[in-house]
């Protein structure tokens, strides 16, 4: 019988990894080699598309997929009004989606650039115990300027994960993790659109450009894939088409994440892929702490559908939670008062926060931080922000890597006025 054990242990792998180590030189990080072949009709599974994100590309070697990280510090933009000091790979945070099929062998080479120590553990992949990068348990520290080789075969699929199993607190704090594709074999059906998020959470105090690492609940700022509302991409799809979308979520907070318009069905985590027959139809999926969700479902119904974190606050930027509540409190006197001190200051908040993404556009905030609500639709303020994007759906497309616009509504089909 072929176990998870013998099948790794055949594989020589020490002999391979001392090798590996004697020859290994950084390659670039724009070295394409075989590139991602997104087009190819040879591909035994659709190619991921990494919204706001990035493919990592590869070169083939002597039949083994050899890819490069290097972990950095840079500036990121979460949306246009907001930069921030952030770590991650290959330029960006989340880092680039690895991507590649069950019984492929890949090595990949890690080099450090960041001012301190680090590793990567493959989460959720099943290899041998030296490869599963928990510094000073099972591999030495990563020092800065160093490059390290990691490689073995890949004999599970689903939707996985990396991130520094290293100063952890910090370096996940600030932005270093990404999302590992492994596709299997034999895929049991067809998909036509199969898209990644990835799930984050920052503290990133008003005026400042540095997220902080020693804030353990009170996040303010909210990301899929590295950026917040409205400055996130849609998912473009066609009518017919079937999606899958792989999310996953190496923050703090379990987020519960609502599909408008449809039911999905759960059909995988980091765990691998769930049995057909323990499936379910929802239209929220929570996705825990550390661990990725696989949903599926068939585009029958055009529109702009919502896709979002379901807990309110994650649907706003630079949320404040020591503010005090001024819901029903008349503040004229209040605002008399400090316009003395403060021209042009105006009380906000009486009759809730939807008048803030107004007057964002017309009174100056702190520096470097984003108002709480930013969005723009076809009938007005949209009134989210962070964690919140939309799936786009419509009858017919120019291209899949085009953003159709808004949707055009059948006439007697948006609700009116009486």
């Amino acid at each position: 019988m072929i176990t998870r054990r013998n099948l790794l242990g055949s594989t020589g792998i020490g002999a391979l990894l001392s090798s590996a180590f004697a020859g290994a030189k950084p390659i670039s990080a724009r070295t394409t080699g075989e590139d991602h072949p997104t087009r190819s009709g040879a591909l035994p599974y659709t190619p991921t598309t990494t919204i706001n994100g990035s493919t990592l590309p590869y070169v083939m070697k002597n039949g083994v997929k050899e890819f490069h990280l290097i972990a950095q510090e840079f500036e990121q933009e979460f949306a246009p009004g907001m930069k921030v000091k952030v770590w991650g790979y290959n330029g960006s945070s989340p880092g680039p989606t690895i991507e590649a099929v069950e019984g492929d062998r890949v090595r990949i080479l890690v080099t450090n650039e960041l001012p301190e120590h680090t590793t990567i553990h493959w989460h959720g992949v099943f290899l041998p115990n030296g490869m599963d990068g928990v510094g000073g348990l099972t591999q030495p520290h990563i020092g800065p300027g160093e490059t390290y080789v990691y490689e073995f075969p890949l004999i599970n699929h689903g939707t996985l994960l990396y991130h520094p199993h290293a100063d952890e607190m910090v370096q996940m704090a600030v932005g270093m993790m990404g999302v590992f594709v492994v596709h299997p074999k034999r895929p049991p059906r067809k998909i036509d659109r199969d898209f990644v998020l990835l799930l984050h959470e920052w503290a990133i105090h008003p005026g400042t450009y540095r997220p902080d690492p020693s804030v353990m609940l009170d996040f303010n700022i909210f990301t899929i894939n590295g950026k917040v509302f409205p400055a996130i991409d849609s998912l473009v799809v066609k009518t017919g088409d079937r999606i899958r979308v792989r999310i996953g979520n190496l923050g703090m907070n379990q987020h519960p994440m609502h599909l408008h318009g449809y039911a999905f069905h759960v059909t995988g985590t980091d765990g691998g892929p769930i049995p057909e027959s323990a499936q379910s139809p929802h239209s929220t999926v929570a996705v825990p702490v550390g661990s990725t969700r696989d949903m599926e479902w068939v585009a029958d119904v055009p529109g702009d559908w919502p896709l979002h974190c379901h807990k309110s606050h994650h649907t706003m930027n630079a949320m404040g939670h020591n503010v005090p509540n001024t819901l029903g409190v008349d503040q004229r006197k209040l605002e008399s008062k400090i316009r003395q001190l403060l021209p042009g200051y105006m009380a906000m908040g009486e009759k809730g926060m939807a008048e803030h993404q107004d007057h964002s556009q017309h009174m100056k905030g702190p520096a470097n931080t984003l108002p709480m609500m930013a969005g723009v639709g076809p009938f007005g303020n949209i009134e989210m922000g962070g964690m919140f994007t939309m799936v786009k759906v419509r009858d017919r497309l120019a291209s899949y890597d085009q953003d159709p616009g808004w949707y055009d509504h059948p006439p007697g089909t948006v609700a009116y006025k009486l």
